[in-house]
């Protein structure tokens, strides 16, 4: 659940550092660099979670969930390994142009970095260590269960980039879009709901999207408690891609050629946009159908203003983000529910916005291990669940073997003291391999996505028909693609 508005292009912002791309410190396309300080050898004996004990880091990270959970609860790290954690915690677009001006500078300030996928891992994957040299070298410590405990999935999108076999990242949070529902209004209109409708009207995976559309009309048309069936995150944001793409992807459509190795793997050169498709354009003519009929707040909403609308009584469905389970549970304690989204000609798509933390390439010395270190600590086990149970902010695990805990476990059922583990059996679903919906990870992303977005609200407001709207966002990508990396 982020922001991703539009940025300065990669050349920008090394431009804004003083730098041309070829000046990046020495940076080479498997994402290293020559350590101008060597890792000190481990002296036998010598515990090596303490090894660099006395050294201090930098950590910097958009302002999220976990990242405020770990800023609340950092002694536990300190305490194992006696090193100090500086945390700069930014909003999305402050955080890219500052991880852009250190790489270019070539001596890393921020020695971990958190690694949207989209924004900073696609354009400076080259900037980022290959955590294989850390996870295999015997005098660090393992990582617990390996890196095939991480959903594989996530592993893959948050922490590869292209045909490298390089891992930059471990899965970090893992923010997914599903169908969130009000259990109360649904059970209490239930039969009659089905006897008008002439099928079962209960959220999941099974039910299209022609039906959620059908739901929804019958809400607004039936219920007096509540002024509409369905809202959305339409406002000409990022938040409208994300709520569009699952939409597009579930009846077939898709950005770029071999989407899934796209979102999963990313490229520099995804190839023409396929946003013109008859699958794309049926999903434009659908979704300009379903929004007609939201709460007309949705034009103005992102995923915070949705889920407002939801705890406040004013929609009974919407789809966003899972992790919105805690605040629902908060205002509207067993009356909120979960299901994958609906499905269309193609099956059911839930939009992924996970990202991974990495270390800067251009670390060095007792900074890097130390890095290293708080990397690994960081996405372990006991630090996940010690995340989940925090009041200060907290996200879902990424880690397989966390949801095998028995307390997590116990979790998913009411009453809980972890309420995004009430989402747990819907996300099983949603992360399976072609239930997971992902956007394009290319490093010209930020601009497809405002060209994206700019034109399905420009179809929302009635300035263009779903399919010139298509062809025109379909231009504008190719064009972006085709400048790359120009400025």
């Amino acid at each position: 659940m982020r922001t991703r508005a539009p940025a300065l292009t990669r050349r920008q912002m090394l431009r804004a550092g003083g730098l041309s791309l070829a000046a990046m410190g020495g940076l080479t396309a498997c994402g290293t660099t020559t350590a101008t300080t060597p890792v000190p050898t481990l002296a036998p004996g010598t515990d090596p979670w303490r090894r660099f004990a006395g050294t201090t880091i930098n950590f910097i990270s958009e302002n999220t969930a976990p990242t405020a959970a770990i800023a609340a609860n950092l002694q536990p790290f300190t305490d194992l390994t006696g090193i100090r954690v500086n945390i700069v915690s930014l909003e999305l677009q402050a955080l890219v142009q500052r991880v852009a001006l250190d790489l270019a500078g070539g001596q890393a300030q921020y020695d971990v970095i958190y690694a949207d996928p989209y924004q900073v891992l696609a354009p400076y994957a080259a900037g980022f260590a290959d955590l294989r040299e850390f996870a295999e070298d015997p005098s660090y410590p393992e990582v617990e269960g390996g890196f095939e405990d991480f959903i594989p999935t996530q592993l893959e999108a948050c922490g590869t980039f292209g045909d490298s076999d390089a891992i930059y990242a471990l899965p970090y949070d893992c923010p997914t879009m599903i169908w969130q529902y009000r259990i109360d209004i649904f059970e209490k209109y239930h039969e009659r709901m089905s006897a008008d409708l002439g099928f079962d009207p209960t959220p999941s995976g099974e039910r299209t999207w022609e039906e959620y559309y059908l739901i929804a009309e019958w809400i607004n048309q039936n219920v007096d408690e509540i002024p509409y069936g369905t809202g959305h995150q339409a406002k000409q944001h990022d938040s409208l891609m994300c709520d569009f793409s699952n939409v597009l992807w579930s009846y077939g459509g898709d950005y770029f050629a071999n989407g899934r190795e796209v979102g999963l793997r990313g490229t520099e050169d995804p190839g023409p946009c396929l946003l013109d498709s008859e699958e794309a354009v049926a999903a434009a003519e659908f979704y300009d159908r379903l929004i007609s009929i939201a709460h007309p707040g949705s034009l103005g909403w992102d995923w915070d203003g949705v889920g407002a609308a939801l705890r406040a009584g004013q929609i009974a469905m919407a789809p966003n983000w899972h992790e919105f389970a805690a605040p629902n549970e908060s205002e509207l304690p067993g009356k909120v529910g979960y299901a994958p989204m609906p499905r269309g000609p193609k099956g059911t798509s839930n939009h992924f916005g996970g990202t991974g933390i990495g270390i800067s390439a251009t670390a060095s010395g007792v900074r890097r291990g130390a890095a290293w270190l708080f990397v690994n600590w960081a996405t372990a086990q006991q630090t996940q669940l010690d995340n989940l149970k925090s009041t200060a902010g907290g996200g879902t695990p990424t880690r397989t073997s966390v949801y095998e805990l028995p307390e997590v476990v116990a979790a998913a059922e009411r009453p809980t003291e972890l309420p995004n583990m009430l989402t747990a059996e819907t996300m099983s679903v949603a992360w399976e391999d072609e239930k997971i919906g992902l956007r394009p990870k290319i490093p010209m992303w930020n601009e497809c996505d405002t060209a994206l977005f700019t034109e399905v609200s420009r179809m929302l407001a009635g300035q263009k028909d779903p399919r010139q709207a298509m062809s025109d966002a379909k231009n504008r990508i190719d064009g972006i693609v085709a400048r790359g990396w120009a400025a």
